[in-house]
């Protein structure tokens, strides 16, 4: 967190003067270990054995929070007869069809009772065909069916809680060693200090970034950490929660107001291409019975309202029709190879290098090599922009300049200074930032390019009666623009964000989503965004200093929803709505209305021992005691009956490349449910010696991502000026490595060189080999932020990556990897190619 997120990490550095203990589990050594109080190393990729056991650990010493778990989380549900656990089927869970390599998902359900996720699976399952079972993402409610039969004394053999303590039973210390490389001592330092800052009196948050999340069980990961920290009473409460660290000034923000495919602004599931879907029909299948989902429709209609204005009607189900279907997976990786074949012929590039900064970078190329024309917008001739005159299979053979027919733009782009906007970093905050100088040149900012393409789209389309193109021509497009010193007409930023906020019948800025209609009198953006214009002012501007404010700090930027800072904080006070402690006092019942220092995420005058009428829906349905809004049941998710795809609880798989076996289910070696694309261009290595070593990627504080904006930088450049290969003093004497020498890592996709680093920072690690034995792991670290252009140049790591996916959200595995590494530089031009192709038939991958 210190290297790749230094501006949040000074909050660490701020609770440990407080006193606060700082525990950081990696598999390097890093800025971070360098200030915290323990360093846990691990294998990289295995850290669900890891949590797993810290989740078996509070559960058979009884550290969890009782009364919370009972009160707050499904722990009582009883699950279904038919659901078989891991334990039971030799490591899958029952609905695992091996043809497929997907599940049924039917028997995880409860006892006598259906429920939905509130994100995952939507939609009408039995409209959607089967490959399109991964697709169904976004959020939508939680509708039971029933009444789920539950057992409160948390005793009955298939209630949630008995189910996750079988789950869990084989997750013992000296298992967790075998599996990771953690010492049981280490292990217990961390079980007992996580413990014995839990509970009533005190709050651990977790803090995690694509180091958990780029893994073929990514999801999993993340809900081990829920799992935990819901068990430990650490969610909805002051200094509790889990944080998802975004690497870029506004991750979180592309996701509220999408750049994914799947996803309407507000986590609105993308409509599928169902026959005969209306706006009614689709909302149906969408929405909630229970909780602030079950008003989707008010979203959407006002989304709508939003997009089409004047044009979309009652009559015409608010031009629902104009939104696009989705017809299978769109996703990244689906889509380029979608593009090698030929059945892509455009493609924008904005703020991504995909010819480096994306895995498996050569199946990139391959695909941007076979389209039409490609726009790439960026502040330098990123490599994305150049791969067909200067790229690695330029050099190597296998492509030829003038066989490659792609047409590209390149246009500049304006940086964050030289523009207005908003970022939404982590905490879901707003902050705005404001245009320092004007963009040099021709640079222009991505509003002013968006604007410009719809403008002219819509004038090129104006006297069109072809019916696809009515979508564009009734998009609302009338933003005030400003004429800077330049005489750049640039779309107000602040105009934006108010649309995004909402507004009335009268025009007049709405002050929350409560305040949207259903009926196509409110027009809004993004819901979840309402209210940061709330009284026609931006509130994400706000910047009140922090010595005059309490610790909530309301007054800088805004969080959505609401400028809540702590979601689910109902959770903070106990099902009578009295703080679970003075110490850790946020939210409570008055008597009259639910107070605090945050704003309250609950229906604000709904008392402790409200019981719904039966039939309520949306806000009105929530009970007293049900902190959990977002949830069908109210509660907190200790098991999944819904929502994911490779299973109900997290179980230990190793990454798609291991070295070693699964020691706690060898029949399973990895993921079943992962997405594999076994093809010649994206071949995965096999387990053996002709791979023996893990590699995982990182980031230092010097560069930015794949280094667009950072290997342009002179005096960043100065600071690490080429690309390095980080091992152990004994992994060098291994393999014969000599310090700031050259050195390459060979997978069977390529070879990367770089320089050596020798350093103590990297850490051998002993674990089972799957055979009652124990082997040693030596685990590389590769940096991945090169390229070949700009003023410091290297190999990206990238080229060594291949794409296996997690099966919830297609992201790829760039953080445990196989490989091997080898003293000097790498072949280069046809060499490597002959080099790779040895390589391969050496590993019995090709004939020979």
């Amino acid at each position: 967190m210190a290297e790749a997120h230094p501006v949040g990490f000074q909050w660490v550095m701020e609770a440990k003067r407080r006193g606060a203990t700082v525990i950081h589990v990696d598999p390097r050594f890093t800025r971070t270990s360098a200030v915290a109080d323990v360093h846990v190393p691990l294998r990289a990729g295995t850290d669900i054995a890891f949590l797993g056991g810290l989740i078996r650990h509070v559960l058979e010493t009884g550290a969890y929070f009782e009364e919370y778990v009972k009160a707050y989380t499904n722990a009582p549900m009883l699950v279904s007869e038919e659901f078989r656990d891991t334990e039971d089927l030799d490591g899958v869970f029952s609905g695992f069809d091996p043809a497929t390599g997907t599940y049924d998902v039917h028997s995880w359900q409860y006892e006598d009772a259906d429920v939905e996720a509130s994100a995952g699976l939507r939609d009408e399952r039995a409209m959607v065909q089967e490959h399109e079972h991964a697709e169904i993402s976004g959020s939508g409610g939680a509708p039971f069916s029933a009444t789920p039969t539950r057992d409160d004394t948390l005793q009955h053999p298939r209630c949630v809680f008995q189910v996750l303590r079988r789950h869990y039973a084989r997750y013992t210390p000296e298992m967790v060693e075998q599996v990771c490389g953690i010492s049981p001592e280490n292990f217990r330092a961390v079980a007992d200090a996580l413990t014995r800052n839990s509970g009533r009196e005190r709050t651990s948050a977790f803090a995690y970034a694509v180091g958990w999340t780029h893994h073929t069980v990514g999801v999993q990961y993340i809900r081990a950490a829920s799992i935990l920290q819901s068990l430990l009473g650490n969610i909805g409460r002051p200094g509790g929660g889990i944080l998802a660290l975004r690497g870029h000034a506004s991750i979180q923000g592309s996701t509220d107001i999408p750049t994914l495919y799947d996803m309407l602004p507000g986590y609105i599931p993308m409509p599928h291409a169902h026959r005969e879907q209306d706006l009614t029909t689709f909302i149906e299948s969408n929405s909630g019975d229970k909780g602030y989902w079950g008003h989707m429709d008010t979203y959407l209609v006002s989304l709508l309202k939003a997009w089409f204005g004047d044009a979309a009607t009652a009559d015409n189900g608010f031009c629902f029709d104009h939104l696009p279907r989705l017809t299978g997976d769109h996703s990244s990786f689906r889509t380029v190879m979608a593009q090698a074949r030929g059945e892509v012929p455009g493609y924008f590039v904005m703020g991504e290098n995909p010819a480096v900064g994306t895995a498996n970078a050569k199946q990139q190329r391959l695909g941007l090599a076979k389209l039409e024309w490609l726009v790439v917008r960026d502040l330098n001739m990123i490599e994305t922009a150049t791969f067909w005159k200067d790229g690695p299979e330029i050099e190597t053979g296998e492509m030829r300049t003038e066989d490659i027919g792609t047409e590209v733009f390149f246009l500049p782009a304006a940086n964050h200074t030289e523009k207005d906007g908003t970022f939404t970093n982590t905490q879901r905050l707003l902050q705005w930032h404001h245009k320092a100088v004007e963009p040099p040149g021709d640079c222009r900012s991505e509003l002013w390019f968006y604007h410009q393409l719809g403008l002219r789209l819509k004038e090129r389309l104006a006297g069109s009666t072809d019916p696809r193109d009515r979508p564009l021509q009734d998009l609302t497009w009338n933003y005030p623009v400003e004429v800077g010193p330049t005489g750049i007409a640039e779309p107000s930023a602040d105009a934006v964000l108010r649309e995004i906020n909402g507004t009335d019948a009268d025009g007049r800025a709405l002050s929350s989503y409560l305040d949207m209609k259903a009926d196509g009198s409110t027009a809004g953006g993004c819901w979840i965004y309402t209210g940061v214009y709330a009284e026609e002012v931006n509130r994400a501007a706000r910047r009140r200093p922090g010595r005059e404010q309490d610790l909530v700090a309301a007054e800088w930027g805004w969080a959505w929803p609401m400028n809540r800072r702590v979601l689910y904080n109902r959770a903070s006070a106990d099902p009578d709505g009295k703080p679970w402690s003075e110490r850790k006092k946020l939210l409570w019942w008055d008597g009259e209305r639910w107070t605090g220092p945050d704003v309250p995420d609950f229906p604000v005058s709904t008392p402790p021992d409200h019981v719904p009428a039966e039939h309520s829906r949306g806000a009105e349905s929530i009970a007293g005691n049900e902190p959990f809004v977002m949830q069908g049941d109210g509660r907190a998710w200790l098991y999944a009956p819904a929502g994911l795809l490779d299973g109900p609880m997290p179980a230990h798989y190793e990454p798609q490349e291991s070295p070693v076996p699964n020691v706690l289910y060898p029949r399973h070696r990895a993921n079943p449910a992962r997405q594999q694309f076994p093809r010649p261009d994206n071949t995965y290595n096999p387990p053996g010696d002709h791979f023996p070593y893990v590699f995982t990627t990182f980031r230092v504080t010097e560069h930015h991502t794949a280094g667009g904006m950072s290997r342009w930088t002179p005096h960043l450049n100065e600071l690490f000026p080429q690309m390095f290969l980080e091992v152990s003093p004994e992994l060098a004497a291994e393999r014969g490595l000599v310090d700031n020498d050259w050195a390459h890592v060979v997978t069977a996709r390529s070879a990367v060189e770089g320089r050596v680093m020798i350093t103590e920072r990297a850490k051998p690690l002993r674990v089972g080999d799957g055979s009652g034995g124990t082997t040693v792991i030596h685990q590389i670290g590769v940096p991945w932020h090169w390229g070949p252009n700009g003023l410091s140049t290297g190999d990206a790591a990238n080229e060594i990556l291949s794409v296996a996916l997690d099966p919830n959200v297609h992201i790829m595995e760039t953080k445990a990897a196989t490989c091997d590494i080898r003293p000097g530089r790498r072949p280069r031009g046809p060499d490597l190619v002959a080099y790779l192709a040895d390589r391969r038939r050496a590993a019995g991958l090709e004939d020979q």
